[in-house]
């Protein structure tokens, strides 16, 4: 699951169906007007990604309803994919859809979802152009302090804010240690990533110790990342203000 939170109204679903393929990477538009064989029509997601060369379109249609979606809604999604030339288009239903609208789906390019089979559809494309980029672009300076080496301005601090920097590392090196294990430094060894919430996985060798209640809590992807972002640039500014205090440079 990439976000615990669930759209509360169609514009809610049409925002964050958005922001979920903006953030694997597509150029997407949010209720788009597009020219039909006859007419014109407005779709709710449009995404839109060129991979060497080759243009590929996906469509969403958002139904935020209080029934289940009927086959109407099916052929007339059919019919505006294949004006537009879409690759791929996913219906997605708060409320299910009717037996007759997954009959007018088979054997078709597109899928009937809810807005958890939408997130699982995308998690992996996410996890890989979303999650490992940003935790790794901001949280890199925290990555640098949990190293076993100190910075080489650390000799120089009066033994005050020495001892400040030791007592800062030993809290965050957990949080340090765990950003580097899902970095892109990381992936490039394994692409794993752990289940969710991590306080329900086995930890024999204590590897999630000192980490903060919220991150071991998380239960969406993008609620682990928002935690280790809110802890980790908190952090990061702690170390910085003992480096800054002491005029001290030479990176982190």
């Amino acid at each position: 699951m990439i976000t615990s939170t669930t759209p509360s109204s169609w514009q809610d679903l049409q925002q964050q169906s958005a922001r979920i393929l903006a953030e694997c990477g597509f150029a997407v538009e949010v209720e788009k007007k597009v020219k039909l064989v006859r007419g014109h029509a407005e779709i709710d997601v449009y995404a839109e990604e060129t991979l060497k060369g080759r243009k590929y379109v996906i469509l969403c249609e958002c139904k935020h309803w209080k029934a289940a979606v009927p086959q109407t809604v099916v052929h007339s999604f059919r019919s505006v994919m294949a004006d537009v030339g879409a690759h791929k288009g996913y219906i997605i239903s708060s409320s299910g859809f009717q037996s007759g609208s997954r009959d007018a789906a088979q054997m078709t390019n597109v899928e009937l979802v809810t807005w958890d089979q939408f997130q699982d559809a995308f998690q992996a494309s996410w996890l890989e152009n979303c999650f490992t980029l940003v935790m790794t672009a901001k949280l890199d300076p925290l990555m640098s302090y949990s190293e076993p080496f100190l910075p080489q301005w650390f000799p120089s601090l009066p033994e005050t804010d020495q001892q400040e920097f030791i007592s800062l590392k030993e809290t965050h090196d957990p949080l340090g240690w765990f950003a580097m294990s899902l970095s892109s430094y990381s992936r490039q060894l394994r692409n794993d990533y752990p289940s969710l919430p991590l306080k329900d996985i086995p930890d024999p060798t204590g590897k999630f110790n000192g980490l903060p209640a919220d991150i071991m809590n998380a239960v969406g992807y993008r609620d682990l990342l928002d935690a280790c972002l809110q802890h980790g640039e908190l952090a990061i500014t702690k170390f910085r203000e003992i480096r800054d205090r002491n005029n001290q440079t030479g990176g982190e």
